[in-house]
């Protein structure tokens, strides 16, 4: 498998991933749980990248291009139910063995969600979700007087213009406020038992 190869199979993967998002957006079903088709997309496309990384190694910029790197990326952040791929991707940026690469943003994205995923304060805020209020706001922050100073390092805006453009955009996709927050609170740590998050 040459480069190019991989990078035109990978773009694939995040356009398929992209192709069902907008179809659940028009169906107005993408805050009503993770939708099963949505979840063994994520699977399987985090399968195949995890084959390819061990193929050629991290799918980096100077191996496939751009657009590529950016599509692996997505998969990555989307692969909450392969918590072994998610580690093993933030492990690879954490030992500094990207090719020389700092990809800050990426590791303080990954790092946020394993975070939260795990039931931890995450560092940047990146992640949101539905608070008990039934807004769109950043999960829990170990300290929010830092938060804004370790985002504006890495080149990130303010957690308070994101948490605007978050709820933004969910407003243009039509997302609405889970029925019932506890019931969905509930699902959520029974998903995360199951795939291997918690115990």
């Amino acid at each position: 498998m040459n480069y190019s190869e991989v990078a035109n199979e990978i773009i694939k993967l995040k356009n398929k991933d992209l192709e069902l998002r907008q179809k659940l957006i028009e169906q107005k079903k993408l805050s009503h749980g993770y939708d099963l088709e949505m979840e063994n997309l994520h699977i399987s496309n985090a399968k195949k990248l995890n084959a390819i990384i061990d193929e050629v190694g991290f799918t980096t910029v100077e191996k496939v291009g751009i657009e590529a790197s950016e599509s692996a990326w997505l998969i990555i952040q989307h692969a909450i139910s392969e918590p072994d791929f998610m580690k093993k991707c933030l492990k690879i940026l954490e030992n500094g063995i990207v090719e020389n690469k700092n990809y800050e943003e990426n590791l303080a994205r990954l790092s946020d969600r394993i975070a939260v995923l795990e039931g931890k304060p995450q560092l940047f805020g990146t992640q949101f979700d539905w608070d008990k209020n039934g807004v769109l706001s950043p999960n829990m922050c170990d300290d929010l007087s830092m938060v804004n100073i370790r985002r504006l390092k890495i080149g990130l805006n303010t957690i308070e213009e994101q948490t605007q453009k978050i709820r933004l955009q969910a407003e243009n996709e039509n997302q609405t406020v889970p029925k019932n927050l506890f019931e969905r609170e509930i699902e959520i740590n029974l998903w995360k038992k199951k795939v291997g998050w918690i115990k």
